[in-house]
């Protein structure tokens, strides 16, 4: 029993030499067709999305005011201090599966289990709520074309007289994995065009509202103090990264140990400069406690006499949160296909399409999920799936490089995290602090899938995992 508990048990892990190798047989083979451009618009797609057509505004009416750009500062700042973290290891891990696979590398098997576990729920719950949102937008436009939709379609049971299901959403879920299913290469020229798309409606927003900006407005800065501004900071983060979906690409890169870091701190940087920049014309376009919390830039163009922009605003906003689904979507499927392929799951799921070379079959099933949470479970319930994995698994990744960087001086590093090990321990402190903002119903769903994936570990992964059966041959006998 002692030995459970050791590297050649449940704490044993994979030698870095060996990680490369990892691959094709009966599992199937991921195909390197993403180059470092394509690989960021992913990064983008994750990252700008409902924070910066909704939550800037929420937070600059409740919490921060004009200083709501502060708040995304600082939120940045702790994203990055990850973001440098995940960079270190994309250069060195260039496999799919990001936090599972860094996780899995460093403390050991069943930690990377549980944060590839956790992620799994996380990543497919975001794609729902996601959906859920496109959805809202979608239906309103209809409505103010006065079209008018029967109501058993429009949302959730319990959301409305008459609702049913969420139609539209459960199919923007399917239609995600079908593109996704079409081939990396396909998709990924699907998400620059989205994507390029969406950046040019912000630039236009930018520029544009820019010349009704009024000093004012500004005036007080902080109407909420500095803690608003923190309070702001918590509630933006999560507008903040998608790099870390992004990452578990890094299979289907080109030069995954070049590109990988490149990309991640790009996509990062791309993002938090047009948030600053948006926040800065929002605030000075309307007065702090004039923004509508839900559709903040729409009313501020509205305000100034320019519906029609708003309009174009709105189309962007679905169009721009359609590409967080397909960072997400690709994020789960991959950290399934890499738990598969490693033993810990099932290899059935690991299986790649022939010609397409992508993971088809876990790729539906997370269609199909997604799609049944969007259609029928309400907003607020399908959100309080999300968010605590992926801190935990920013908290896994900041810890796991500093280990490692000790640990394993040697290895050749395309990018090393700077400042450390104060930079990733910042990362870890932020991510900690956020995760007390979580409500207790989280907890209780946290609880409870860490209760059920304890059990499919010790009943399944622990003894057929790949690294089982090196320690298996090991000891059989000559």
């Amino acid at each position: 029993m002692a030995g459970l508990w050791t590297g050649k048990g449940v704490l044993r892990r994979k030698p870095f030499e060996q990680i490369e190798e990892t691959g094709g047989g009966e599992a199937g083979q991921l195909t390197r067709v993403l180059g470092v451009w394509q690989l960021t618009a992913i990064g983008v797609g994750g990252i700008i999305g409902a924070g910066i057509f909704t939550l800037a505004g929420a937070v600059a009416n409740g919490k921060a005011g004009p200083a709501v750009v502060l708040s995304f500062l600082v939120a940045g700042i702790a994203s990055a201090a990850a973001a440098f973290s995940y960079a270190e290891f994309a250069g060195l891990i260039p496999k799919a599966g990001s936090a599972y696979t860094y996780g899995y590398a460093v403390l050991g098997e069943l930690p990377g289990w549980f944060i590839g576990w956790d992620l799994l729920l996380e990543y497919t719950a975001i794609v729902a709520v996601v959906a859920i949102g496109i959805s809202g937008y979608f239906s309103f436009l209809l409505g103010s074309l006065g079209i008018d939709l029967p109501a058993w379609m429009l949302g959730a049971p319990g959301t409305g007289a008459g609702h049913r299901v969420d139609l539209f959403a459960a199919l923007l879920c399917l239609l995600i994995a079908w593109l996704l299913n079409l081939g990396m290469r396909n998709a990924a020229r699907f998400e620059m065009a989205v994507v390029g798309l969406k950046v040019i409606v912000v630039i236009v927003v930018i520029v544009v509202g820019a010349f009704y900006v009024r000093s004012s407005n500004y005036v007080p800065f902080f109407p909420y103090g500095v803690g608003g501004v923190f309070a702001g900071a918590a509630t933006v983060f999560f507008a903040v990264f998608g790099y870390d979906a992004m990452s578990t690409a890094a299979e289907e890169s080109k030069d995954a140990t070049r590109h990988m870091p490149r990309a991640i701190l790009y996509s990062l940087a791309i993002a938090m400069t047009l948030y600053v920049l948006a926040c800065l014309v929002l605030t000075g376009m309307q007065r702090y406690t004039e923004i509508d919390r839900e559709s903040g830039f729409s009313s501020a163009f509205q305000s100034v006499g320019l519906a029609r922009l708003a309009d174009v605003i709105a189309v962007g906003a679905i169009i721009g949160i359609l590409t967080v689904m397909f960072t997400f979507m690709l994020g789960v499927t991959r950290v399934w296909f890499s738990m598969s392929r490693d033993g810990l799951l099932p290899k059935w799921f690991a299986k790649t399409h022939p010609v397409r070379h992508v993971p088809t079959r876990v790729t539906w099933i997370v269609g199909a999920v997604s799609a049944l949470i969007a259609g029928f479970l309400p907003i607020v319930e399908a959100a309080e799936l999300t968010n605590i994995g992926i801190l935990l698994a920013f908290v896994v990744v900041c810890a796991a490089v500093i280990v490692l960087r000790y640990r394993r001086p040697d290895l050749p590093r395309t990018f090393r995290t700077p400042g450390m090990p104060f930079v990733p321990a910042v990362g870890i402190a932020f991510s900690l602090w956020l995760i007390t903002f979580l409500a207790w119903q989280t907890w209780v769903r946290f609880v409870v899938w860490f209760l059920v994936g304890l059990v499919v570990y010790f009943a399944y992964s622990y003894r057929h995992s790949e690294l089982a059966g090196a320690e298996a041959g090991e000891r059989a006998p000559e």
